[in-house]
């Protein structure tokens, strides 16, 4: 009997010791308290995980694993979900017997695939590491943007770092835009996107009657395989290719871009009242009698701010009101889940997609003329030097006094006794005073450094069928560049605002050139004679010292727009480590909230410091990263429209010879643009002569081998419009009365006369001297920047279809470095490896595209991506610091495209108009 008591109170003991153990093992754990604060039933963290497998030395058996860190059977199952998280991440993998594995003890990478037209692609990994090169037999069981585990596979044939695809972690293309194809019976639909280089089969009643040539919506209902192609159905039928807005329709859907609402968000949107109630007003200052006025361009109809000026003492008292967003969509409702996804609004060419609904964005949030609006209000003392003495911020209500443009107010500052200021006598005064402080705040600036380069815009002018009829170049007036000040000091008051309170925020950051970037500057600005102060760590200042040295040269664009490309991207981050362009220590957006999530993050930020809250935005981290994201993608978006509209404008003018600039040089060409025209295309390596052509980064230019040739970003050109291709929105051009000049150079060229000879060419090229140049097609690698605007809120227009009626306009501004450095796309699309002569044109898209095809020599080339967007791929890998390409090779034109419809009216609209940082 005793013996039977004995062993039930072990089996009793054992029961019980289960518990009391796991919580023991989970004690150990250095995360315990994270997970306990996350969640409700917290688990063993990620972390523990790893270390606990680390520790055993052997893959682990799931049943092992749920003893070793002390997971009951009912937490099985979450903690099932853990693990299968933890695997998509790349941090375990199964094996084949069902152990779980530490990826990096089995050699693997986890990372993502970048796809490329020509059928293969790369592995880019998640942290540290050189790309990997994946075959297309690789690429053939996975699709742009998957993630994958890679095992290294040592070198190609070529001598790149080849891997080996393992396992898909996760499809990221579940939908695609394509064309329909058909033929023999069989549909297929090729993907708009030419890094999806699989084309998707299609069952025939799965096709909801597409006619061949139509662009189509596709659902996956089958990914690739190593040994069966993707199989999908047509969701959605959008229209033939060259229907007006059609390439909008596509961009939309190649990025990805959100462009319907949901219909909680809409109906929360119409659920408010149309005007501000007499309750809403509890807790704010009354402005309503302060003479705030807004000044936008001439189509704008969303009116995020409204300035005010006035004398007080030695110095001035500012008063930025920027509409109160926050105050409508709050933390985690249906606007605010629909506002997160967008990040911000996109501007395209006539249409604007929103952040927010239209009843809020052109309506209640809009600070409308004569009607009351809730607003936050940055109110600040500004010295006599121009400098911020003091400011605070409150909650108001306001009333704008009139809806003032650039146009009109750069009239009345030009000309204060004109009719347009007699017309606004009342008003003249405010906007003198605006006028005044500008002065003051312009000179500040100087003396603290921010950097400022002077490049033109340009203007596109729409018929009503959507295409271009003209393009034209605009200027900028000191309207815009007095609201950019204004909204510069009321962003810097902001972020010094939260930095103060020691509260969490989204700043704008900007890091100064990294060496490698730094070297080469000082390499190529040697060559000229000057130099790059700061050491290894210059600031801003040194910059502007080098662009009022440069000033008036003859080269001053050439040298400026290499400075230009020095400088690294502008982000969004809660780690503050300045605004290098601009000079800040600490710099956010606050001045548009509501085409912008981080102003409203901001915005709400500055509410809790106020009312002595804290606000819970979540991970800052991944916010940072995901609204850095959502501007790039608009980025593409957009450029990828203004390349195709660009390239139908251009169809009609196959043959027609125009004067250009080299824009940018990459290792397999030149880019071009066209003076007058404002268009850039490639003119590829073998055009340029029967020649060797090596391509130095450093120098930005291509140097013939035998014959001593040079060509150099800056040179003047003449070139013959040799192609058009819709589909990939290329313009190719050849070179033009040069081929004789060639052909004597290549003879003199054995004499040792390539310097001279190369003199000689670029003298002659130079047949149109000061000839202007303008944006181009797509940004492209080594290019002349367009302007853009360093300032954070949205300057002028000049066009009146900015959108679509009921739409916001686009901002626009001048090119600074805040500009510039908040467009460059995301690192990681450049050279790969080498080049093969293929017929390209300027597009962003193919400089990521080219610059990775394959060439008998290796080429190690960072062509570099557009600035303020965030820098995209550059080669990891090569042999050799220069291409050389040989011989020339005849381009064939493409077919015309379907005809537009003629319209009668005309749109206009810039094409750079977008708002820096």
């Amino acid at each position: 009997m005793s013996t039977k008591k004995n062993q039930t109170k072990k089996k009793i003991v054992k029961k019980t010791a289960a518990p009391h153990k796991a919580k023991q093992q989970r004690a150990v754990d250095p995360f315990a308290e994270r997970e306990s604060a996350n969640y409700a039933n917290p688990l063993p963290s990620r972390e523990f995980i790893l270390s606990v497998m680390a520790e055993q030395g052997v893959p682990v058996p799931l049943d092992q694993l749920y003893k070793l860190v002390g997971i009951k059977k009912t937490e099985q199952e979450i903690f099932g979900r853990r693990l299968s998280a933890m695997e998509r991440d790349g941090q375990i993998i199964q094996n084949r017997k069902g152990a779980l594995c530490i990826a990096e003890k089995v050699h693997l990478l986890a990372g993502k695939v970048q796809g490329h037209a020509d059928g293969f692609g790369f592995f880019i990994p998640d942290g540290e590491g050189d790309d990997l090169f994946l075959s297309p037999r690789e690429m053939a069981q996975v699709m742009h943007g998957d993630r994958v585990m890679v095992r290294p596979a040592g070198l190609d044939r070529r001598g790149r770092p080849e891997g080996r695809i393992v396992e898909v972690l996760e499809r990221s293309t579940k939908t695609l835009v394509g064309r329909v194809i058909s033929s023999h019976g069989v549909t297929i639909v090729a993907a708009e996107d030419k890094r999806v280089n699989q084309d998707i089969l299609i069952p025939y009643h799965l096709d909801m009657g597409a006619k061949d040539g139509q662009v189509v919506m596709v659902e996956l209902t089958e990914q690739p395989s190593a040994h069966a192609k993707p199989v999908g159905k047509v969701i959605e039928v959008l229209g033939n290719y060259a229907d007006s807005g059609m390439e909008i329709e596509i961009a939309l859907r190649k990025h990805q871009l959100p462009h319907v609402f949901a219909a909680a968000a809409i109906k929360q949107a119409e659920k408010y009242p149309k005007q501000v109630r007499a309750a809403d007003w509890k807790g704010r200052i009354d402005l309503r009698e302060l003479p705030l006025i807004t000044i936008d361009g001439e189509t704008a109809r969303d009116f995020d701010d409204a300035v005010y000026c006035e004398p007080q003492g030695k110095g001035w008292r500012l008063v930025v009101a920027i509409a109160d967003v926050s105050f409508y969509v709050k933390p985690g409702d249906a606007l605010d889940h629909d506002a997160y996804e967008r990040g911000n609004s996109v501007y395209f060419p006539r249409r604007v997609i929103p952040m927010l609904p239209e009843a809020l964005s052109n309506g209640l949030c809009s600070l409308n003329p004569d009607v009351e609006r809730l607003c936050m209000i940055c109110d600040m003392q500004i010295s006599a030097t121009g400098q911020v003495k003091q400011y605070k911020f409150y909650p108001s209500v306001m009333r704008s006094k009139a809806r003032m443009t650039y146009t009109k107010v750069f009239e009345m500052i030009s000309h204060p006794e004109g009719d347009l200021a007699k017309e606004y006598a009342w008003l003249q005064p405010h906007v003198q005073h605006l006028y005044s402080l500008y002065k003051l705040m312009l000179s500040a600036r100087e003396k603290r450094g921010a950097i400022e380069f002077d490049s033109s815009e340009t203007l596109m002018v729409f018929n009503d069928n959507g295409k271009i009829d003209r393009i034209e170049a605009t200027s900028r007036n000191e309207a815009h560049r007095l609201i950019e000040e204004c909204m510069l000091a009321a962003n810097v008051c902001a972020a010094d605002f939260l930095k103060s309170s020691e509260h969490p925020a989204l700043y704008r950051i900007h890091d100064g050139p990294t060496p490698e970037k730094l070297e080469a500057l000082r390499t190529f600005m040697g060559e000229f004679g000057f130099g790059v102060g700061g050491g290894d760590a210059p600031h801003a200042k040194d910059y502007g010292k080098l662009l009022a040295l440069i000033k008036g040269r003859p080269d001053e664009q050439l040298l400026q727009t290499v400075l230009l490309r020095s400088m690294q991207q502008a982000v969004y981050s809660p780690d503050n480590i300045g605004h290098f362009g601009l000079a800040y220590e600490s710099y956010a957006h606050f001045t548009s909230p509501i085409r912008r999530y981080p102003d409203l993050l901001i915005h709400r930020a500055i509410k809790a410091v106020l009312n002595g809250e804290h606000y819970k935005a979540g991970d800052w981290q991944e916010l940072g990263k995901h609204c850095s994201m959502t501007e790039r993608r608009a980025d593409d978006a957009t450029r990828d429209v203004e390349a195709w509209l660009k390239c139908y404008y251009m169809q009609d003018k196959l043959g027609e010879e125009f004067d250009g600039t080299v824009a940018g040089v990459s290792s397999f060409g030149l880019f071009v643009a066209l003076d007058g025209v404002y268009v850039e295309g490639l003119l590829h390596v073998t055009e340029l002569g029967n020649d060797y052509f090596n391509y130095d980064k450093a120098r930005h230019e291509m140097l013939g081998e035998r014959t001593g040739v040079r060509y150099r970003l800056g040179d003047r050109l003449r070139v013959k419009v040799s192609r058009v291709d819709l589909e990939t929105s290329k313009i190719d051009f050849v070179l033009v009365a040069r081929e004789s000049e060639l052909a004597k150079l290549a003879a003199d060229g054995e004499a040792g006369e390539g310097d001279s000879s190369a003199a000689q060419v670029k003298a002659s090229s130079a047949r149109k001297p000061g000839g202007s140049r303008a944006a181009s097609a797509k940004v492209q690698p080594e290019k002349t920047p367009a302007s853009k605007s360093v300032a954070a809120r949205k300057p002028a227009t000049v066009s009146d279809a900015k959108a679509v009626p009921q739409a916001a306009e686009k901002p626009r501004g001048r090119r600074t470095a805040a500009s510039t450095a908040s467009r460059e796309p995301a690192a990681k699309t450049v050279a790969k490896g080498a080049v093969k002569p293929v017929s390209n044109t300027a597009s962003k898209a193919q400089a990521q595209t080219v610059a990775k095809a394959e060439t008998k020599p290796t080429v190690k080339v960072a062509v570099r991506p557009d600035t303020n967007a965030a820098a995209k791929p550059v080669a990891k890998m090569a042999e050799k610091p220069a291409t050389k390409v040989a011989g020339r090779s005849a381009n064939k034109a493409a077919g015309k495209p379907p005809k537009a419809k003629s319209g009668k009216s005309t749109a206009k609209v810039t094409t750079k108009e977008k708002k820096a940082s």
